[in-house]
Formats: C-alpha cells, structure tokens, sequence
C-alpha cells in the first residue's frame, strides 16, 4: 500500500423484516392477541416465504414471541434447518429505538418477523436516517422488506408484497 492512504472496509449486510402474516381480525379473537394464530391464508404465505427468499442466504431468524409472528417463520425456519430466536423487542409495543439497535446489531442474512405497528415506526425512522423508502411505505401482513445496509445505513430498500394471497 502506497504511503498516505488508507484502505477502508464498509461492513455490508442484507437483512430481511417480514411482517407477520395474515393472522385475522384480532377483534373477533376472544383469547390474548400474543396467541392469535394465522388463518389458513396466513399459512400460504408463511410457506410462501421460503419461495420468496429461494437464493436468499438467511443466516438467522428472529421474532417477536407472538404466536403469529413464529408461525410466519416457521416453515423457512425448517426448511433452511434454521432456529428462531424470540425477542420481545419484536412484539407489537416494542419500541422501535430498541428495534432498530437489534438491526444494527443483526449479522448478513438475518430475518426478523414482527408487526405492522412495529415495522412502520421501524421504517419511518429508517427514512428519516437517509434509507431510500418513500413517505407512506407498504407492509402488508406476509411481506417482506430486503435491506442492503452499508456502514450502518440502509443504501437499498425493497418490498416484496405477501406471496400466495
């Protein structure tokens, strides 16, 4: 290396945020909403999943211990041998500072599923940092947003809309 310069290395990871998948209306459900379970079209697109990310590297899965949100993960979980790491920072009240530290700290590959309430603070915060998200970004239940962070910045944003629906 010539004198006077330096080499930099950008830490770089693609990471994935899917929103739990259709789990119904959470007003007809007469038991505590953290065990609402997916709706047979819930289903489909949780195993859409994996047809979504076929060619992906997911490297870690992590979720919100709500029973929704392990479902939607489950069927990728067993198909990439993978476990799912609950945590609690991913339930629907979480606080999207403390969400948003987990992203920081989530290795290449990683996938979480939370929330819709979650994942819009999530994403407006993200905005507001400089990510390329529009002003009334979508998440629909079973979708998925694909990441590409560079230094601690999301350089690239793109949604998946839920498949099987």
């Amino acid at each position: 290396m010539a004198r006077g310069h330096a080499t930099v290395c950008l830490e770089t990871a693609v990471l994935y945020l899917v929103r739990h998948a259709e789990a119904g209306d959470k007003r007809a459900w007469t038991g505590p909403d953290a065990q609402r379970p997916l709706t047979p079209i819930g289903w489909r697109q949780a195993h859409g999943l994996s047809a979504h990310l076929d060619g992906h590297p997911i490297t870690t899965i992590v979720s919100s211990p709500a029973r929704r949100c392990l479902q939607t993960v489950a069927p990728l979980a067993q198909q990439r041998t993978l476990g799912v790491r609950a945590d609690a920072r991913l339930l629907v009240d979480g606080d999207a500072g403390d969400a948003l530290r987990l992203l920081w700290e989530a290795p290449d590959g990683a996938l979480w599923c939370t929330h819709g309430e979650l994942i819009g603070e999530v994403l407006a915060r993200l905005r507001a940092r400089g990510a390329p998200i529009g002003p009334a970004p979508e998440y629909a239940k079973g979708s998925i947003w694909h990441l590409d962070v560079i230094a601690g910045g999301v350089v690239s944003a793109h949604y998946r809309p839920p498949a099987n629906r």
